[in-house]
This record gives structure tokens, C-alpha cells and sequence, in this order.
């Protein structure tokens, strides 16, 4: 892209009123979605942003590049048929806890296994915001809310084992309050190719506030975080009472460190995205508060055939064995009948 089209964050903001509360992590999220775009070299008119229903679907509103806002938990299979037909876009899905896992369950697990070409944010403040308050898929056992006054029985989702268990080629956790983080993870999503599944920590301060306070503060989060980097050790904590994280068996434990000591001779894991198999990103994705640190950063990220680009090559070996064919023609092939009045 040259000079003189350089785009910035203006250019990816539509005229739209913003539409949410006060204080809701969705504002961070937007602002750093637009920061990020115009450093992707791509055209705005190739952007599309596709959600279902909920708070963060509002997004493509807000969004100065095309998009669609469409029902309810069936965003994935949009974003699916725009890819397929348009494989040069630039596609990113925007859903929630509730619209992505519950009633767009089904259609988010086969996008997912599909490996279309797509960047999907999933905002997760475990409670449906929109309709004001009831617990989600991914509350907590014991949440008390309009739909559960005596407390949730529901085992919630975990949605990065959920995306691993249907073989996303990439899996990351962010927060919305870290913009350095979440800029990054969103630049990392972009460049896989491949789905790239992306669940983002994020407050709804009238009907979940500070769900996510301990990794959302930085201060508390040094205790309560474990920040993923490639090629190291899965070591956090502050200098004088670091810990790390061993995995024996496919089972994690904590092992303390003393000051100065290398975590590789006690054993600590070092953190490699890149394994075949998912087994040791289910194990990290194993690791929930309080027990553990909650680990924040890309799970996994290998490469695999696309779905586009496979139908892509079906089509062209079809056309190359039978020809381009005609559409007129295929009407009025085989059996076929007149309907007079």
C-alpha cells in the first residue's frame, strides 16, 4: 500500500452513535481492532465484519468497512459462505459467550473443524448482557442471576478447550484492558492462515463487573496470569516468588522456583505452539483460577489446508475433467417437464 493510501484508525470509524454501557469492555476492543487494521495491508473495502446477536454484535455498525449483522448464533456460517465465495476477503466474525456457544454452537464447532480462513473474536463476559443478565454458557457454577437466583448448576463451556476439541489450527486468550496484548494476538490472528479463534476476557460492568478483575488489573494479574511465549518456560509471578508450571502425565502442577534458578533443570514446561497434536494445549487450557494461573497468550498455532482453498481446487480439478460447462444447459438436462395452465 502506498504512502498516499495510508490508512488509519479514522478510516476504519463508521458515523454510528456508540450503543453500549458505560465502562463495557467492548469500547477497548473496538478501538483496538481499529488501531490494528490499517497495518494489515489490506484494502478497507476488503474487510468484512459478520456477527449474530448480543452486545458485541453492535460491532460492524461501528465498523467503516462492509459487514453484516445477522441472527443469532449463526454468524460462523455466514462468515463461511462469504469466504467461500470470496476468498480474497479479509473476513472477521464477532460474537459472544452466549450467541458463539449456545445457540451457535453447532455452526461455530463445524466452521471451526472446516478451517475456514477466518478471524473470530470471541467476547467472553460470562452473562448475557443484552438481554439483561442471565447466566450464559460460560458462568461459573454458583452465579446468581435473573435466570439462576439460587445459584447456576450448569458446568460452564471452557471455550479455548472447546475450540481445540474441534481442531483449531489457531487458539489465543486475551484481555480487553491489555491493548498490547490484544493488538498483538489480533496481528497473530491475521496472519494464519486458517481459523484463527480468539476468546477475549471482557467486563460487562451492570451485570458481571470485574468477572475478570484479577488478570484484568495489572497489578493483580503478575499472581494471577500466565503470559504464553514461545520458547519459554511457563514461569510467573514477581522476581522474589516466581513459580512454574510442570506437566507430568498430560497433568500440570506448580513447582516453586528459587531466585535466580533456571526452570528447565526443575522441570517447568516451555511453551511451543507449534506441537501435531493439541494434548498439550488442552492441558494449559486445563489451568483455571484460583488453583492455577489462568495462562493468556496463543495456545496453539499449526498449518493446515484451508477449506476455500480445497473447494477451490475441487471446482478447478471438475472444470479441467468436464469443462466449464453451461448453466442453461444443465437446466435442461436429464428428466425434465412443461407446466401448462
Amino acid at each position: 500500500m502506498s504512502d498516499a493510501a495510508k490508512l488509519t484508525r479514522k478510516d476504519f470509524t463508521s458515523d454510528q452513535e456508540l450503543r453500549w454501557c458505560p465502562g463495557c469492555g467492548d469500547y477497548s476492543i473496538l478501538a483496538n481492532v481499529q488501531r490494528v487494521m490499517p497495518e494489515l495491508g489490506v484494502p478497507r473495502e476488503n474487510f468484512v465484519f459478520v456477527s449474530g446477536i448480543g452486545c458485541s454484535s453492535r460491532f460492524p455498525y461501528y465498523m467503516n468497512t462492509y459487514g453484516f449483522h445477522t441472527i443469532h448464533g449463526r454468524a460462523p456460517a455466514f462468515a463461511t459462505g462469504i469466504k467461500a465465495a470470496r476468498p480474497d476477503l479479509s473476513v472477521w466474525v464477532i460474537t459472544g459467550d452466549g450467541d458463539g456457544l449456545s445457540i451457535g454452537g453447532n455452526h461455530l464447532m463445524h466452521t471451526i473443524r472446516r478451517n475456514v480462513d477466518l478471524q473470530l473474536l470471541l467476547f467472553n463476559n460470562r452473562v448475557y448482557g443484552l438481554t439483561k443478565g442471565q447466566y450464559s454458557p460460560t458462568s461459573l457454577i454458583g452465579m446468581k442471576s435473573k435466570s439462576t437466583p439460587d445459584g447456576s448448576i450448569d458446568h460452564p463451556v471452557d471455550p479455548i478447550a472447546f475450540a481445540l476439541g474441534a481442531g483449531a489450527t489457531f487458539v489465543a486468550r486475551t484481555i480487553d484492558v491489555d491493548a498490547a496484548h490484544l493488538q498483538q494476538t489480533l496481528r497473530r490472528a491475521h496472519e494464519h492462515k486458517g481459523m484463527a479463534f480468539i476468546e477475549i476476557l471482557q467486563n460487562c460492568p451492570v451485570y458481571n463487573d470485574d468477572e475478570w478483575i484479577e488478570v484484568e488489573d495489572r497489578k493483580q494479574r503478575v499472581e494471577a496470569a500466565l503470559v504464553l511465549d514461545d520458547g519459554q518456560p511457563l514461569v510467573w509471578g514477581p522476581a522474589d516468588q516466581r513459580r512454574g508450571i510442570r506437566i507430568e502425565d498430560g497433568i500440570p502442577s506448580i513447582v516453586a522456583l528459587d531466585a535466580g534458578e533456571d526452570p528447565v533443570s526443575k522441570g517447568i514446561a516451555v511453551h511451543y505452539e507449534r506441537h501435531e497434536t493439541p494434548a498439550y494445549a488442552f492441558a494449559l487450557a486445563s489451568l483455571q483460577r484460583p488453583a492455577f494461573p489462568l495462562p493468556i497468550g496463543v495456545f496453539r498455532a499449526v498449518e493446515k489446508p484451508t477449506y476455500e482453498a480445497m473447494l477451490q481446487q475441487q471446482v478447478d480439478d471438475a472444470i479441467s475433467k468436464m469443462g466449464k460447462g453451461d448453466l442453461a444447459e444443465l437446466l435442461h438436462s436429464g428428466d425434465t417437464w412443461t407446466v401448462t395452465q
